[in-house]
């Protein structure tokens, strides 16, 4: 299986990795910074680049049975198993992933309700909320509060718990639709500040909301009976 780099360091930009599997699911790396698709966090993108110099674009990134696939563009020539490769992120697309994961945290940590959806995307993204009408924040009100505890740069933290702390605790995980992942004996957990947000999460975060700048609310919309939708962007 991959290494995957990016689990304990989200700010690798680049690593040397061989090629362990090549086919239709693209090339398969013993390990990589490249996050895959999951949990509402879009794949990386980037380039392989060969020891003769040769690079291929990377278009996508997902799992696959192998490991990690990395998807080559269409005219791309994929490595061979047993090469060495450099993988380079498209760092910039990923950062902004980065601070829309970790604005997403915070908002969750503010709405009362459980999060029933999510998506995150290129400097924005939303989450679906289980709300009562009551609980129903208001767009701008909501926008200056977030900006208000991502303003006081809380920091934002990796740890470990085992599944059975995780399962002796439900209430850390405010997912109604997608659970941890689970099985391999410890859950990823990711902190922010004190007591911000503590919830387990496989993605890639910022090390401290500071780096979020500031965000927008741009729309809430209703999707069902109690089901809101809260659609948030980067401002800057």
């Amino acid at each position: 299986m991959t290494e995957e780099l990016f689990r304990e360091d989200a700010y690798l930009k680049s690593c040397q990795a061989t090629v362990t599997a090549v086919g239709n699911t693209g090339v398969v790396l013993d390990r990589t910074v490249f996050y895959p698709t999951g949990g509402g966090q879009p794949g990386d993108t980037g380039t392989l680049t060969r020891a003769d110099g040769s690079v291929a674009a990377v278009t996508d990134t997902r799992k696959a049975e192998a490991g990690i696939a990395h998807v080559l563009a269409a005219d791309a020539t994929a490595p061979a198993v047993g090469e060495t490769v450099t993988v380079t992120l498209d760092w910039d697309r990923r950062y902004r992933h980065m601070r829309v994961h970790t604005a997403l945290h915070v908002m969750c940590s503010q709405v009362v309700g459980g999060v029933t959806g999510g998506q995150i995307g290129d400097g924005k993204g939303r989450l679906d909320f289980d709300l009562l009408p009551e609980n129903v924040p208001d767009k701008e009100a909501l926008a200056e509060h977030l900006n208000g505890i991502i303003a006081a740069d809380h920091p934002v933290s990796i740890s470990w718990i085992t599944d059975a702390e995780l399962a002796a605790n439900p209430d850390l995980v405010r997912t109604m639709s997608v659970k941890p992942p689970m099985g391999a004996g410890r859950v990823r957990m990711i902190r922010i500040g004190e007591a911000v947000d503590y919830q387990p999460c496989g993605g890639t975060h910022v090390k401290s909301l500071g780096e979020i700048g500031r965000v927008a609310i741009t729309k809430l919309e209703s999707k069902g009976k109690q089901n809101r939708r809260i659609n948030l962007a980067l401002v800057d």
